[in-house]
Parts: structure tokens; C-alpha cells; sequence
């Protein structure tokens, strides 16, 4: 061969099938670049440029979600989804405001608040029906006993001063636990207090308690035993 022929230009060696599919890829993503005449290698280029850059300003940037990502979360429209209002209950199951869970709940806690106040209506009525039954063991007790205060007073009537002191001694402790005496002489007639057995006419329209037959007693402001008297007018 001479030296001065001109020897033909050494061929490029030809891309393989995967280097094809990429360029065919990149070809298809930017087309206006691939009309405007550059190459796949170029394309290749640009498009590893471009998705580093995107990556970085995913993970680098302000921290607020990507539009496309929010598109897709809100089912394509680009708007936000729907949020409970801040005033409404959400429920287990799911559901928001009332439900036939609540309703229930609240059927639930109705009743017992009805029971509840039932309950202590009851022991408030129990409680009084205790009291009620002590007061009344007692009174049969100083009823039981009115006739050993009437022996005393009968005593006493006939001059014998050896009683005096034990009457008084057992009307101390009873009077300290709600006994009272009925004095009725000199007293205006009160059918709930006295019993009139004896009668002596007056002038006066007003009737008036002139002399005792036998003493009265009340228990805790409750009559037991009325005042046997002899009544003028």
C-alpha cells in the first residue's frame, strides 16, 4: 500500500440490544430533543442529570409532599382528602359523628344513672326505716315503763318523800333521750294532748284545764300518752 491512499474510516462497533431499549426509552420521554438531532448517549445524559437533581430536591428540600404524590393521595384531582372536622367524635368502627355505637353508649349510660339514683333513693329510705324502727323499740321501752312513773307519782301524792329522788333520777335519763311530761293545769283544753274525763261549767266559753288526773307524756315531740284532766267551761 502507498502511504498517500486514503484508508477507510474504522467503523463504530454497534450498541447491543440493552443500550437499543434505552435509547428507544429516553427516545420516547424526550422526543422533542431526540427531532432536534441529539444522540442517545446525550439523552442518557441528561436524563441521569435530571433524575439525581429530582432526588435531591425530594430528600433536601422544604419537606412538604411533592404535587404528583398529593394527586395521587387525593385520588387524581389534585385536591386534598377529606379530614374529620376537629369537632366531631370519631368512632372505633370507623365512623364519624354519631353512630349506632354511641347511640348505644348512651342508652347504656341512661340506665345507669337510673339505676344509680334508684339505688340511692333506696338507701335513703332504708336508712330512715332503720331510724324509724329504733325510735319506735325505744318508745315501746318508756311505754312499758309509764306505769313505774305513774307508782312513783302516786307515792309521792300519798307523802311518801323515800321516792322522790329515784323518780327524779329516771326522769333525768329519759328526758335526755326525748321524754317530755305533759303539764296540763292551768293550760288552755288541747284534745291532742288531753283527755278530758271529768267536766265543770263556766261562764267562760273558753275551756281550761283545771286540775290532772294522771300525767301525760310525749316521746321526740309525739304524744304517747295523752294528760287524764278535769276541764272547766
Amino acid at each position: 500500500m502507498n502511504g498517500g491512499e486514503n484508508l477507510p474510516a474504522a467503523e463504530s462497533p454497534l450498541p447491543d440490544d440493552e443500550e437499543l431499549l434505552e435509547a428507544a426509552a429516553i427516545a420516547e420521554e424526550d422526543i422533542a430533543e431526540v427531532e432536534a438531532g441529539e444522540t442517545a448517549e446525550e439523552l442518557a445524559a441528561e436524563h441521569a442529570a435530571a433524575s439525581g437533581s429530582g432526588g435531591a430536591a425530594r430528600d433536601g428540600g422544604s419537606g412538604e409532599p411533592a404535587t404528583g404524590a398529593v394527586a395521587r393521595e387525593s385520588g387524581g384531582s389534585g385536591e386534598p382528602a377529606d379530614v374529620p372536622d376537629p369537632g366531631e367524635e370519631v368512632f372505633v368502627d370507623g365512623t364519624v359523628g354519631r353512630s349506632d355505637l354511641a347511640a348505644e353508649r348512651d342508652e347504656f349510660r341512661d340506665a345507669l344513672l337510673r339505676v344509680k339514683a334508684d339505688f340511692d333513693n333506696y338507701k335513703k329510705r332504708v336508712a330512715k326505716e332503720h331510724a324509724e324502727r329504733v325510735e319506735r323499740a325505744a318508745e315501746g321501752l318508756v311505754t312499758n315503763l309509764l306505769p313505774v312513773l305513774d307508782a312513783c307519782d302516786a307515792a309521792i301524792g300519798h307523802g311518801s318523800t323515800d321516792v322522790e329522788p329515784i323518780l327524779k333520777s329516771l326522769l333525768d335519763v329519759l328526758e335526755k333521750e326525748g321524754l317530755e311530761r305533759i303539764e296540763a293545769v292551768g293550760e288552755p283544753f288541747d284534745p291532742a294532748r288531753h283527755e278530758a274525763v271529768l267536766h265543770e261549767p263556766s261562764e267562760s266559753g273558753d275551756a281550761e284545764v283545771v286540775e290532772c288526773l294522771r300525767t301525760g307524756y310525749a316521746w321526740k315531740g309525739r304524744v304517747i300518752r295523752p294528760a287524764m284532766v278535769k276541764v272547766k267551761g
